[in-house]
């Protein structure tokens, strides 16, 4: 829906990650990309765009020289700057990039590593053994398949001399340790690597200036679990990424004065396409958090005025700022200017960062945004921010659309919505109830084309060109998208009335006193029908602050007096039955999402 008040936002053209490279490295040249910490303790430290042009350059000659062109290049390691150099270098020069989640247990790791048939591995001194043991394995697997040619060969490192047959040729994995200093007999150096790219390219290698990227040929593979034999592997093409990021660069602003403090998983392509690539193409910078408990130390200390992050991260900040409000005296102080505010703004006056100075001044005074995304934010939450002069805007998106299929726009936003539909993707609902509730479906150049060497799972996912998403949702009258949750979630009754999980634990999440939940469907032999239950993680700091000292027998009835208050504002088919308390926390993804069936089932307490 076309709104002739809030026009979109002017954009470059891009085609592929070499062209939104070339194009932003030209135009931002010496400005700040990213700023980088040396070691530990050490400040960060500014890196121009011309600068990682160079490091990607030089990466880009050294994998070329490791004969890894044609293979897939997998990178697991927490966020930071190498994180970045490989993710362009494999994407341009090789044949694949294939981000991986490094905190999957080994198994999990070589399960993907094995599916994505890897001929690198880019990786962090943490993740060494774990890597070097898949290696070792995966060599036993190509020397047993062998005639005995190179039985004698052993180790990652021993055909990269001039001249020898590279391991890449021979089916043997490489393998890059970002923090070695130098190669040894299981792995390459990554700045060995580095340097032996950057001697390539003075002696006139090319590597880099001759690859050419058809945008329509997938080159990006992003698997979604680690835990069956055959994990789902989504292939994403250049186009697809650059389509996304023109898009969602036309709903909201961000500028080259712009800071990305970089907090999730940059495996997860959330992180990756939003807070990574969409600022480096807007000419913003981006530095990497040291963690989560740093947060707060980081965006102080970079000036960072953007943040990508799951509602959970959020929803604690928030908490924070009103329980420290009630500490230090001065909640009634903050409601009172706050109802200022709100009068002020009504004639067009915005005072909020006069009259909350305090509080920008703990997130570093230039702080103007917060994204949410990877599940529904509470919109109190949302708009408590945006009362206190933080913006505050929330997406949704799914992998197989790289990731971005609808957004709030800074202009133009619902807090309980997911947003509008991006600019040249279509979504439509389909299978609709009587509530106006349907399966989300879309097509559009960011959209995905399948599943690596899965056609089941492609036939199931494409109906007549659409991508079924999996995902439920209604539409208002304004084209907003509305969230309820996920199909395969849906709990049905007997008299098939439909019931969303995340619909009852977002009612139950508002409640301080719970940290985390999770509804499930549980069948009642004596009912013969399908009955609520819920597993409640209790918050037990705020319990212990709000109501003093309480026996376990004493929290229980805490939680279930918050469950029959949700209870009462439900209908009856909706009344959660019973209650399991939890010790600790559910199983989770790197995006804070449960793992629904990971949790262990529980006894009623």
């Amino acid at each position: 829906m076309k709104d002739y008040r809030y026009p979109l936002y002017d954009v470059k053209e891009i085609t592929d990650l070499k062209d939104l490279l070339e194009k932003t490295v030209e135009e931002f040249k010496e400005r700040t990309a990213f700023w980088v910490r040396p070691a530990k303790g050490q400040k960060y430290e500014p890196v121009t765009f011309s600068q990682f042009h160079r490091d990607i350059r030089e990466l880009c000659s050294a994998l070329v020289k490791l004969g890894l062109q044609d293979k897939k290049v997998a990178i697991i390691s927490e966020n930071r700057y190498e994180w970045a150099i490989s993710y362009f270098a494999a994407a341009i020069c090789a044949g694949f990039v294939v981000p991986i989640d490094r905190e999957l247990p080994d198994e999990d790791l070589h399960t993907i590593l094995n599916a994505a048939e890897a001929g690198c591995v880019i990786y962090s001194e943490k993740l060494s053994d774990c890597v070097i043991a898949w290696a070792a394995n995966r060599e036993k697997q190509v020397v047993a398949a062998q005639t005995g040619t190179d039985r004698g060969q052993t180790g990652a490192n021993k055909a990269h001399a001039a001249g020898a047959q590279t391991n890449a040729d021979r089916g043997q994995a490489i393998l890059l340790n970002m923090d070695i200093a130098e190669d040894n007999e299981a792995e390459l150096s990554f700045r060995l690597a580095r340097e032996r790219g950057r001697a390539a390219i003075a002696a006139g290698d090319s590597s880099y200036d001759d690859a050419v990227i058809d945008p329509m040929v997938a080159k990006i593979l992003l698997f979604t679990s680690g835990t069956t034999a055959t994990p789902k592997g989504v292939l994403l093409t250049h186009g697809n990424i650059a389509t996304n990021l023109m898009a969602m660069c036309q709903m909201i602003f961000v500028g080259i004065d712009d800071i990305f403090l970089s907090v999730l998983p940059l495996h997860h392509t959330y992180e990756c396409t939003c807070g990574f690539l969409c600022p480096f193409y807007r000419g913003a910078s981006v530095a990497y958090s040291d963690g989560l408990k740093y947060i707060l130390s980081n965006i102080k200390e970079v000036g960072a005025t953007m943040m990508l992050g799951v509602p959970a991260l959020f929803e604690a900040m928030y908490r924070r700022i009103w329980a420290m409000a009630r500490k230090n005296g001065i909640e009634g102080k903050l409601k009172t200017g706050l109802r200022i505010s709100g009068a002020a703004r009504r004639f067009g006056v915005d005072l909020r960062r006069k009259l909350f100075a305090q509080i920008h001044d703990t997130f570093g005074g230039r702080l103007r945004l917060f994204i949410a995304g990877a599940a529904a934010i509470d919109p109190s939450v949302a708009k408590g921010f945006r009362d206190l002069g933080i913006s505050f805007l929330q997406g949704y998106g799914i992998t197989e659309c790289s990731p971005i299929v609808a957004l709030n726009r800074d202009k133009r936003y619902r807090d309980n919505a997911a947003g509008l539909a991006l600019p040249g993707m279509e979504i439509k609902l389909i299978n609709q109830d009587e509530n106006g509730i349907g399966e989300i479906v879309c097509r559009g150049g960011n959209v995905t084309l399948g599943y690596y060497k899965n056609p089941e799972a492609d036939a199931e996912a494409f109906v007549d060109g659409w991508f079924r998403t999996g995902d439920l949702a209604m539409i208002d009258k304004d084209g907003f998208f509305i969230i309820t949750g996920r199909k395969k979630n849906v709990i049905v009754t007997k008299n098939g009335k439909n019931i969303y999980p995340e619909e009852l634990e977002y009612l139950v999440n508002k409640y301080q006193e719970v940290k985390d939940c999770m509804v499930i469907g549980e069948f009642s032999e004596k009912d013969q029908d399908t009955l609520l239950g819920i597993q409640v993680l209790p918050d037990l700091d705020y319990i212990k602050e709000t109501y003093g000292e309480k026996s376990p027998e004493e929290v229980e009835k805490i939680i279930n007096d918050v469950v029959l208050k949700v209870n009462k504002r439900n209908v009856i088919y909706k009344y959660i039955r019973n209650v399991y308390l939890r010790d600790d926390e559910f199983v989770k993804t790197t995006t804070k999402k449960i793992k629904r069936h990971a949790q262990a089932p529980l006894q009623p307490k």
